[in-house]
């Protein structure tokens, strides 16, 4: 077990350059299922969420080469298998995109529920509505209850209309998947228009797939007979920038923060600058300055393009330090403010009631919390570096999943950031 150890009072300066999208990549990868050739895939980021999708396919007999860090070469010419080993799905929640592209492969697929953060119930029944209208035969809901494991099969995907009842990212994706080699044409409504579901049906799409739509309301596939293999390049990861973006404001620092594109920033930019910062967007980079004083602004998180809920534990932690009270309201998990707790050991004055948190600023004192969640622990990070004394961050697993060398990227800014041996015993 490691940990971090944060000394704050730095203002942060420089340079940063974006990873890959996280989320594209965890659902591009078992896209790769679906192609009949071999897939280059680029600007893959080195995360412990993708090192556990590569290793789940290939279990499932794929081969995956690293050409190099941020470039994998996936063959899954020899896939025949459809149970997806338990344990590690267990380690993520995208391994459930495993059952969208298992039942266009191989028409079946037995896999188990997902893991990943827990910050309240993030139910997949968008995804089986979509499945069972496409023709697949899915498990009943006490079997899945019982067991934790969906099994589906189908003697073949057909074309249809669905509708999700809630926007839902990974049911967009898991249903565009599943359909993409679906006899006849496939209609999806109400969905999710995330920059990584765009990604998701542009890799698709080079690979022979016939997917219009997708960033709109409404995703139509014309389903092929086969993919063909190609190279793609996934796009950058909007909440890493987001979150060195919040980092520059929140210790009064100026960075330029490469490798985005601007348009995906947009909320988070907005919000930024009404707490006082100054952003200034390039064709391919945003730079943050920071000026030492924080305004209060009220936020409520929203499906894209508003306002992301995985910016949310961020932006609670720059707003523990700012001049006013502010409102920040979560409507898209239930339960995300576990990590407010580990703020408020830090001294901040917040108040959470059902999804909404009230954040009084004050100042924050350096001490030893815990990384609840991936996007908690990054929020942990900011307040760690606005904080007077030293931080100590434990679970931070959690941060591994989804932050590529965080700790180097914040050091080479000018933070005084240390990844360290935990020697606690767990009793």
């Amino acid at each position: 077990m490691e940990k971090l150890v944060v000394r704050g009072g730095k203002r942060l300066c420089g340079e940063v350059t974006i990873s890959g999208a996280k989320n594209a990549a965890v659902a591009i990868i078992p896209a790769a299922l679906l192609v009949d050739g071999i897939c280059i895939v680029e600007n893959v980021p080195a995360i412990k969420d993708v090192a556990v999708i590569c290793s789940i396919l290939e279990e499932l007999g794929a081969k995956i080469d690293f050409l190099d860090k941020y470039t994998i070469k996936i063959d899954c010419s020899n896939v025949n298998k459809y149970t997806a080993p338990y344990e590690k799905v267990r380690k993520m929640r995208a391994s459930y995109y495993l059952l969208g592209a298992l039942l266009g492969r191989v028409k079946k697929a037995d896999v188990a529920l997902p893991g990943g953060c827990n910050f309240g119930s993030r139910p997949i029944d968008q995804h089986l509505k979509g499945f069972k209208a496409l023709g697949a035969k899915v498990s009943d809901d006490p079997e899945i209850e019982k067991s934790g494991i969906v099994y589906a099969a189908t003697d073949g995907l057909v074309g249809t209309n669905v509708y999700l009842d809630v926007v839902s990212v990974g049911a967009t994706i898991n249903v565009m998947l599943a359909a993409t080699l679906a006899r006849g044409t496939t209609i999806i409504e109400n969905v999710a228009k995330e920059p990584h579901i765009v990604d998701v049906a542009n890799f698709l799409n080079a690979m022979g797939a016939n997917i219009k739509g997708a960033g709109t309301d409404v995703i139509r596939i014309h389903g092929v007979d086969k993919l063909h293999g190609g190279t793609y390049s996934i796009i950058p990861d909007q909440i890493e920038a987001g979150t060195f973006m919040v980092a520059a404001a929140a210790t009064g620092g100026d960075i330029l923060v490469k490798n985005v594109i601007p348009k995906h920033m947009e909320s988070v930019s907005a919000k930024l600058e009404e707490t006082g910062a100054t952003v200034k967007e390039f064709d391919d980079s945003i730079r943050v300055i920071g000026t030492g004083t924080i305004k209060p602004v009220n936020i409520k998180t929203l499906p894209y393009p508003g306002f992301p809920t995985d910016m949310q534990p961020q932006f609670v932690s720059l707003l523990a330090a700012a001049d006013g009270t502010s409102i920040v309201t979560e409507s898209v998990w239930e339960s995300r403010f576990q990590y407010v707790d580990e703020l408020m050991r830090m001294g901040a004055d917040i108040t959470v009631c059902n999804r909404t948190a009230t954040i009084k600023g004050t100042g924050l004192c350096g001490t030893q919390v815990r990384a609840t969640d991936l996007r908690g622990g990054a929020g942990m990070v900011i307040a760690g570096l606005m904080a007077d004394g030293e931080t100590t961050i434990t679970d931070i697993q959690y941060i591994d999943r989804g932050y590529e060398n965080m700790e180097e990227k914040f050091r080479n800014l000018g933070a005084d950031i240390n990844r360290v041996n935990d020697t606690r015993i767990d009793n």
